[in-house]
């Protein structure tokens, strides 16, 4: 079993930054996506960044230019730098992981974590 936990959020004011932080725990796995998703109030989920273990990274338009996503392998956690936050930055912010588990034969799964709320005040 593969548990991811974030940690990072809280309430910002807006063109403030914030730094969030997931990591995996678990044994014998592999990841090769971590990411982040948000939800805002009656919204749906939206991807904002993801990175994979080759640190290739993809981010949102919305995010794109004053967002960071990165990686520690070795810690098995994935950062996301916000900057210049807005009110539409406002969400829960969910981390999300893929890879492959398992001793004896490889099982590929995908975990999301508890989420963390961010919200920014204008």
């Amino acid at each position: 079993q593969v548990q991811l936990v974030e940690s990072g959020g809280g309430l910002v004011q807006a063109g403030g930054s914030l730094k969030l932080s997931c990591a995996a725990f678990g044994s014998d796995f592999f990841i090769n996506v971590m990411g982040w998703y948000r939800q805002a109030p009656g919204k749906q989920r939206e991807l904002v960044a993801t990175i994979t273990n080759d640190g290739d990274t993809k981010y949102s338009d919305s995010v794109k230019g004053r967002s960071t996503i990165s990686r520690d392998n070795a810690k098995n956690t994935v950062y996301l730098q916000m900057n210049v936050l807005n009110a539409e930055d406002t969400g829960v912010y969910y981390c999300n992981a893929e890879g492959d588990r398992g001793i004896w034969y490889r099982v590929s799964f995908e975990v999301w974590g508890q989420g963390t709320l961010v919200t920014v005040s204008s």
